[in-house]
């Protein structure tokens, strides 16, 4: 009978979850080693950081709006301020830094179609 350790055969030998070196395994061990065990308590007790969705009142107030009577653009405000209708999104934007005028990203990337 042969002392070496199979490379592969799952009734002698299991692949060690963190690093994928064959051991014999014990009971119900999983690791090969103590610091392989330690890993993987570190990996299933880590923080889940999750990134934070973007509330609707911040994407209301970067969103450009156009009023289909009178053809004024507000930043953030739904409802014109001249003719009190309510005005229809035009996109994600901001204001012009030379004339300060509300204008929409999807403008200034493909050539300034309205």
């Amino acid at each position: 009978m042969s002392t070496e350790i199979p490379s592969r055969n799952d009734g002698v030998t299991i692949a060690c979850a963190i690093c994928g070196t064959p051991f014999m395994p014990s009971g119900r061990r999983r690791h090969c080693s103590d610091a392989c065990r330690q890993a993987a308590w570190r990996r299933r007790h880590q923080p889940r950081v999750e990134a934070p969705l973007q509330s609707r009142g911040r994407r209301r107030a970067v969103t450009v709006y156009e009023c289909d009577g009178c053809g004024a653009r507000s930043l953030g405000i739904q409802r014109c301020e001249e003719c009190q209708k309510f005005t229809r999104a035009v996109g994600i934007g901001g204001l012009c830094p030379c004339c300060d005028e509300p204008v929409a990203v999807s403008e200034l990337v493909e050539g300034g179609d309205r």
